[in-house]
């Protein structure tokens, strides 16, 4: 039975197709985009493609991670000027929210980046760029304590500290002014 052509049999099947025809026809031109030489590629190309596509990523990933902090700078900072300067519930729990955030942020540093972890990816910048903020984040929040008043940087902050006045008695030519 040849290709293509209609078989009128006795099973009532009009049309057929020989499929036991192995031979390749190479008079077919290939689809546009499609490439021979890519099916003869070995895996580890393959693999070593996925695995540098992967390397790219995950740094991508990290530096957006890095990043993230000055996002929630700037939203703190918003949030400490609508506080104003006045001493109250509100206002505090803001500057007390800006020193927690950074601090909690810098001591799991490793744990955040962890997942960004491979021997491709350089992971120090990305590092170094978290902390920067986080510190900047921290130097925000002292500085809202400092404009409430609540940071002790004057003598008379610290004046409960201070031993009492000794008592100094004078004499002046036999009378005693004390």
């Amino acid at each position: 039975m040849e290709k293509g052509k209609g078989v009128m049999g006795s099973g009532g099947r009009r049309w057929g197709v020989d499929f036991s025809d192995n031979s390749t026809s190479r008079d077919i031109p290939d689809p546009p985009g499609f490439s021979r030489a890519s099916l003869d590629q070995d895996d580890s190309t393959l693999s070593r493609q996925k695995k540098d596509a992967e390397s790219n990523w995950k740094s991508q990933k990290a530096w957006e991670v890095a990043q993230a902090p000055m996002k929630n700078l700037l939203m703190m900072a918003f949030m400490m000027w609508m506080a104003g300067s006045t001493v109250h519930l509100f206002s505090i729990g803001i500057t007390f929210s800006a020193l927690w955030q950074p601090i909690s942020a810098l001591q799991s540093v490793g744990k955040i980046f962890e997942p960004y972890k491979d021997n491709k990816v350089e992971l120090l910048g990305p590092k170094l760029l978290f902390i920067a903020l986080n510190l900047g984040g921290l130097a925000l929040g002292i500085w809202k304590l400092n404009a409430l008043g609540l940071l002790p940087t004057h003598t008379s902050d610290w004046v409960s500290s201070l031993p009492p006045a000794q008592e100094v008695e004078f004499s002046a030519g036999g009378i005693n002014l004390g």
